[in-house]
């Protein structure tokens, strides 16, 4: 069955994986950039693309009314450049509104209600929530980074991070277009695993020195409590309903395996 999908955000990290899956899958597929400079970028992918601003809610909805989809892929943000934890709030600003305004401003396009992942659910959507991303062009900074030994361990690096390799990421949102999924999903791989043991097995498989470990009370005057809360008291979780329900299979089960390959 061919399924008419709209893919918010098309050129990112993400996007420029999920397209070509879905267009080999015999889907048709449009996609947005903000940018006029990567239509072709999508264009060669196999994608209708189109200049769109996630923010303007006018635009929104002619964009999405004239490609008529199916189905609707939110991967719209604005990361961009080296992660500036420090001041996070400010840095991940323009993406905060684009989850919150761009999802909005999608669900009233496609004649939903608003807010969220509640709402996307209660709309009958799909949310996934996909773990750190790692592959060519996600982790890059990081690795440059960890390299200069200017990313270390704080405190005990107890807080836990839940990992998920692009591609994976990717064949987990087509699974969950092709079958209309609704709910809420964890995108993460089998191994989550705290700060004191996969940033050190980065750094070896980066050929950097072991990175350095600074307590927390200078970490927070250096970094900021974001980074601190992150390295300290992140959360794991689990996949299972993901794997259960739509039958997904990853193609790097644990970050040491992703890690070793890309950084080969």
């Amino acid at each position: 069955m061919v399924v008419r999908v709209f893919v918010a955000g098309g050129a990112g990290v993400l996007g420029r994986r999920l397209v070509p899956r879905l267009v080999a899958r015999g889907h048709e597929v449009t996609a947005t950039t903000t940018s006029a400079n990567k239509l072709r970028v999508l264009e060669r992918l196999g994608a209708e693309a189109v200049v769109m601003d996630g923010l303007d809610a006018m635009l929104v909805g002619e964009v999405v009314a004239q490609a008529r989809p199916d189905v609707i892929v939110h991967q719209m943000t604005a990361i961009s450049g080296k992660p500036d934890i420090k001041h996070f709030d400010r840095w991940f600003a323009t993406t905060n509104r684009l989850r919150a305004e761009g999802t909005g401003h999608l669900l009233a396009a496609a004649e939903a209600i608003r807010h969220l992942e509640d709402v996307v659910v209660k709309a009958g959507g799909a949310v996934l929530r996909y773990g750190a991303f790692y592959g060519p062009g996600a982790t890059d900074d990081q690795v440059e980074l960890v390299r200069k030994r200017q990313y270390p361990v704080i405190g005990n690096g107890g807080g836990y991070s839940s990992w998920v390799h692009l591609d994976d990421a990717a064949s987990a949102t087509v699974l969950a277009v092709e079958q209309r999924a609704r709910g809420v999903f964890n995108i993460v791989d089998d191994e989550p695993a705290p700060a004191g043991e996969w940033l050190p097995y980065l750094a070896a498989r980066a050929g950097a020195k072991r990175p350095m470990q600074v307590p927390t009370w200078l970490a927070r005057l250096v970094a900021g409590e974001t980074a601190v809360a992150m390295m300290t008291e992140g959360r794991f979780f689990s996949n299972a309903k993901a794997k259960r329900e739509l039958g997904w299979q990853l193609r790097y089960p644990s970050w040491r395996q992703g890690f070793k390959e890309e950084l080969a």
